[in-house]
Order: structure tokens, then C-alpha cells, then sequence
């Protein structure tokens, strides 16, 4: 019996395999491509047009960086707008704040949501179930837009890369609209890419000029993601007031007892403490 193995060329050399149990679904949207895999090491992981999204192995380390950060920087976070994620798993760790008062989701593709509540509720535990969480099933760049003036403390970009569905959240008219969509506390958290390999350190660079373009403050920060390319993944923190390390109000984050498997507060500082080469490209460009 041949083994199933999942396989993803990060580079047109460099390929990622995962030795898959069973495949449990792939379905064609108008949209795209999703299928749904299970392993013994990663457990239950889904992709989309053939890269990998979510595992349920080191989901954990995406969805805590992309929330608690900001949140650590401004515990006083309302109103909430997720772009993308139709996981899950972001909802699920800005669900955990009960001060927030209102969640909007946005992903474009219903599918995503209803098929990781079938196949991953570790992620979509809250889809359907938080009353404070609404789901928009429409262009997310188009719903930004729309939004009123101020509307949002926080904006969390959980895009996938900028190529389908996903190139809109990468352009300056989405920046300037959610930079417009966002009150004067407002703070951007953007899926940043890698900077390892070139065509992703390409697509970083793009996203982070345009964002300091927009935003009086934009810096990066980084985090590690076994299962995406080269391991090294960035996110892009920007804010029309907050700096992420001399706004960080680390006592009142610890102080609100949430217990987590990746994010704390010693590596908050240290997320930004990026390696030489990095720090090269964004001063310098490629």
C-alpha cells in the first residue's frame, strides 16, 4: 500500500511533506480549493489551493501572537474586526477578553468556517456560540470600506498569502481604509510573511512599506510556525498611537490570569528583537 504523504514546495526547491492517516474532505468553492487532512505528528491540518492554513499541532503559536500582543499593549480593546480567519482560532483568543464588547468576521468564503467546525472545532469552538461574535461572509477590502469612520480598536488581518482571495488585504487601499475604519487608539495587526525566502521576503516588504506609509507607527514582530515556510513567520503591528514596547502594559496583561501555550510576556519584548538580516531588509529593501 503506498503511503499519502501532503506536500508543499515552499521554493521551487524546497519542498515540506507531512505523511497524512486519511484525507476527511476537499471541496472546490467559487473561491478556491480546501482540503482537509489528518496525521499522526500535525493531527487535523487544512489547506487552500495546496498550501497549508491550520494544524492543530502549532495553531497555538499563530492565533496567540496575532491576538495577545496587541492586547497587551491596549488592554482596553472594545471593538473588535477580523479579517479572514475563518478558522477560528483569532476569534477564540479575542473571545477570551471579556471586556470586549463587539467581534466582526470577515472571510470571504462561508466554507472555510463551515468546514472547520465540522473537521477543526479546536479552532472554531466560538463560531456560532459567543453572542458578541458576528460573521460576514463577503470581500473583506470591500467591508472595510464600507465601515464607519473610528469603528474598531483593533483590526486583525488574518489574510492568507497575497495571491486570490487573499491579494486584496495587501494593497493601500485597504490600509488606508483600515486605517480610516480604525478610532485614534486604533491599532493594525497584518499577516506579515516570511522573511526567509525571497519571493515571501518580497511580499513582506511590499506590505510593510505600504503600512508605514499609512500608519505614523508600523513595526514587526516575529514568531515561530513549524508548518510555514522556513519556520520564521512576521506579523505587522501598526497603530495611529501606540508604540508595542513602551505602550506595553505588561501588569495589567498578567493580571488577567490567561493562561497560554506560546505568547508571554517576557517574549512580547523580545518578539521585536529581530535578527540582523531582517532588520537589513526592512531598512534597506532586498
Amino acid at each position: 500500500m503506498t503511503d499519502l504523504w501532503y506536500s508543499e514546495f515552499h521554493t521551487d526547491d524546497v519542498k515540506f511533506s507531512i505523511k497524512v492517516n486519511r484525507q476527511l474532505c476537499s471541496e472546490q468553492t467559487p473561491f478556491q480549493r480546501i482540503d482537509f487532512f489528518e496525521s499522526d505528528t500535525f493531527g487535523v491540518f487544512f489547506t487552500i489551493d495546496g498550501l497549508m492554513m491550520v494544524t492543530q499541532k502549532d495553531e497555538f503559536a499563530y492565533h496567540e501572537m496575532i491576538t495577545h500582543v496587541p492586547f497587551a499593549v491596549n488592554p482596553d480593546i472594545r471593538r473588535v474586526l477580523i479579517v479572514g480567519g475563518g478558522d477560528g482560532g483569532t476569534a477564540r483568543e479575542v473571545c477570551r477578553y471579556q471586556t470586549v464588547e463587539h467581534i466582526d468576521l470577515v472571510d470571504i468564503d462561508e466554507r472555510v468556517v463551515r468546514l472547520c467546525q465540522k473537521y477543526l472545532p479546536q479552532t472554531a469552538c466560538v463560531l456560532d456560540k459567543d453572542p458578541r461574535l458576528q460573521m460576514h461572509f463577503e470581500d473583506g477590502l470591500a467591508f472595510v470600506r464600507a465601515a464607519q469612520a473610528g469603528s474598531y480598536d483593533l483590526i486583525l488581518v488574518d489574510s492568507t498569502d497575497p495571491v486570490g482571495p487573499g491579494e486584496g488585504l495587501f494593497t493601500t487601499d485597504f490600509y488606508t481604509n483600515c486605517s480610516r475604519a480604525l478610532g485614534g487608539n486604533g491599532i493594525l495587526i497584518n499577516q506579515h510573511e516570511s522573511p526567509f525566502y525571497t519571493h515571501y521576503a518580497h511580499e513582506m516588504l511590499r506590505a510593510h512599506k505600504k503600512i508605514s506609509d499609512t500608519f505614523p507607527i508600523a513595526q514587526v514582530y516575529q514568531f515561530h510556525m513549524p508548518t510555514y515556510p522556513s519556520g520564521h513567520w512576521l506579523f505587522g503591528f501598526a497603530s495611529k498611537r501606540f508604540d508595542p514596547i513602551t505602550d506595553f502594559r505588561c501588569e495589567e496583561w498578567a493580571a488577567l490570569g490567561l493562561k497560554t501555550r506560546y505568547y508571554n510576556t517576557a517574549l512580547h519584548r523580545a518578539a521585536f528583537a529581530l535578527p540582523t538580516y531582517v532588520r537589513e531588509l526592512l531598512e534597506h529593501g532586498e
